[in-house]
């Protein structure tokens, strides 16, 4: 077994508390105020393609380290994060997309109506 890259016991909390902060404390209100409504489209894709981006650097980490012969708390704090942000964003993007479109049809037939 190579020398651990930190120490688990210490830091291998980290990567699954900075996920569920930022992805789930700031991206989930985020996400559910803004794609309702149809409202900062870029800046909403934006985030959750940046969390995946993360989410798949975690995981390959992790994926690393295990096949390097980390010691477990190294690459399962490591490649859970990335795993779990993965399943969770890459479930909901679709979703996200599917309220944009909601919301714009929601927006052209308000434009339809009014219409003259």
């Amino acid at each position: 077994m190579t020398e651990p890259w930190f120490d688990a016991n210490i830091y291998g909390w980290i990567p699954g508390t900075l996920l569920g902060v930022i992805g789930g404390g700031i991206g989930g209100p985020l996400i559910g105020i803004c794609a309702g409504r149809g409202k900062l489209k870029g800046l909403v894709l934006g985030f959750v393609f940046t969390i995946l981006a993360t989410c798949a650097i975690l995981l390959g980490a992790g994926l690393y380290a295990l096949v390097s012969g980390q010691p477990y708390g190294v690459w399962y704090g490591l490649g859970f994060a990335g795993l779990l942000g993965l399943i969770i964003f890459g479930g909901l993007t679709p979703i996200i997309l599917s309220r944009y479109r909601e919301a714009e049809l929601r927006k052209s037939l308000a434009e339809d109506l009014m219409a003259p």
